[in-house]
């Protein structure tokens, strides 16, 4: 196991489509531990997409503050509700902005053991199965930020969310 390095906005990685997991063998488990080392090294964490540490496969791991939630090949089932409430990403350190999403969702995803199980989540859980799906797609927050601005986390300054997307493009 061992800490990875998380790519930075502006990588081309980041706006790739991840391909699904084959099979769950021994790469992807040694993938999982090192994005779940990964994630408990970084500040201000919540997920991780296997795209941001530059694997384009459809693994994610996540601690939203009940425990990990270990998600291989993920799948939206149902989105409810509505929810508007602020975002980061350990890819874009140092900024957060407001992101309208879906406040009830249900996937299905593999486990490590291969197995496929539901889950449902709401409000906080559900915002952060968002984001971290979007990341298997190439899209990122500030493509979905509400008000055209992004804060930054130390000053409050804000940052034209165009200037930033013009630099990022998806590869859709």
């Amino acid at each position: 196991m061992a800490e990875k390095t998380i790519l930075p906005f502006g990588d081309p990685v980041l706006r790739k489509k991840a391909k699904p997991v084959e099979e769950v063998n021994p790469r992807i488990l040694k993938l999982l531990d090192d994005m779940v080392d990964t994630l408990y090294a970084a500040e201000g964490r919540a997920g991780l997409a296997a795209p941001q540490i530059g694997f384009l496969r459809r693994v994610i791991v996540m601690d939203c503050g009940d425990g990990l939630i270990e998600l291989i090949n993920p799948v939206m089932l149902e989105m409810s509700g509505e929810q508007i409430g602020p975002e980061g990403c350990l890819s874009f350190p140092g900024h957060s902005g407001f992101v309208k999403r879906a406040n009830q969702v249900k996937i299905s995803s593999l486990n490590r053991q291969g197995e496929t199980f539901v889950l449902e989540a709401e409000g906080y859980l559900a915002r952060c199965i968002q984001h971290e799906m979007d990341h298997l797609d190439g899209v990122l927050y500030i493509d979905r930020i509400e008000g055209n601005a992004l804060i930054h986390d130390e000053t409050g300054r804000k940052v034209n969310v165009f200037d930033i997307i013009r630099l990022s493009k998806p590869e859709h």
